[in-house]
């Protein structure tokens, strides 16, 4: 099973690039963050034409989350958190993987910039009434896979130039903190765990050349259940779609589980 993690900064925007996309990679599911568009303007009908079925949570201009998949997806809920912004920020639903009932968590964690504002206080209220609901969650089903854009920078050599973030709501250590808590619940940061040491990234800003310098940070995540690497195969980022016309800031991150 083939399960890719994409922001694509509009799915609008980047549809002939998420379509190509997958004609190339064939993904079993397809979570996309910051689709910035209504539930009623997304393009069900481009993904419907390929074989897919769409299961949205969309916001006029602004974040947005979804889930795009070969094979229906059962109890879609958009309501993991009670956000006090209105915000459309997670979407969940259940799978199965050899006769294991596994709830797939889909998110797109506030950024928080500027720190000292109520940008990021929000975030960090998000982000514990997430980790609030995740250990409750847990007590229900431990089989849980949770993918999208953290806005978190795990680690020093997630990021091209750590002192640069060590004040910025990614890098922040009480924000760091945060997604270590999150890890201690039984979750594995399944990219470092199979890449102790590498240093690549899933996100490059459009400005100053970042891209061509590659001034980047590793913020996108696949964190997985402990009981479930058994049937983990394989991790990788993809950078082509970074490098095609037309692209959206983030790049994939492809999930194999078998």
């Amino acid at each position: 099973m083939k399960i890719i993690s994409w922001n694509v900064n509009s799915v609008r925007a980047r549809i002939n690039n998420i379509l190509n996309y997958i004609k190339d990679e064939n993904p079993d599911i397809l979570l996309l963050q910051e689709i910035k568009t209504q539930d009623q303007t997304f393009p069900y009908d481009s993904f419907k034409e390929i074989g897919y079925f769409s299961y949205v949570f969309g916001q006029k201009s602004y974040n947005g989350v979804a889930i795009i998949s070969k094979n229906k997806i059962n109890k879609i809920s958009k309501e993991f958190i009670k956000d006090n912004l209105n915000q459309s920020r997670i979407i969940t639903g259940e799978i199965f993987l050899q006769n294991k009932n596994i709830t797939l968590i889909n998110i797109y964690v506030p950024n928080g910039n500027p720190v000292n504002t109520e940008k990021y206080d929000y975030k960090k209220e998000w982000l514990k009434k997430f980790i609030n609901n995740i250990k409750k969650k847990l007590k229900q089903n431990s089989n849980l896979i949770i993918a999208g854009d953290f806005n978190i920078i795990p680690e020093e050599l997630d990021v091209f130039d750590f002192k640069r973030y060590e004040d910025d709501a990614l890098g922040r250590l009480e924000i760091r903190k945060k997604y270590r808590e999150l890890l201690n619940l039984g979750f594995e940061d399944i990219y470092r765990f199979k890449n102790k040491k590498k240093c690549e990234y899933t996100f490059w800003d459009y400005f100053a050349g970042s891209w061509q310098k590659n001034y980047g940070m590793r913020i996108d995540h696949f964190l997985i259940s402990k009981n479930l690497l058994e049937h983990f195969f394989s991790i990788k980022i993809n950078k082509k779609p970074r490098s095609k016309p037309k692209p959206s800031d983030h790049t994939p991150i492809e999930l194999v589980l078998n």
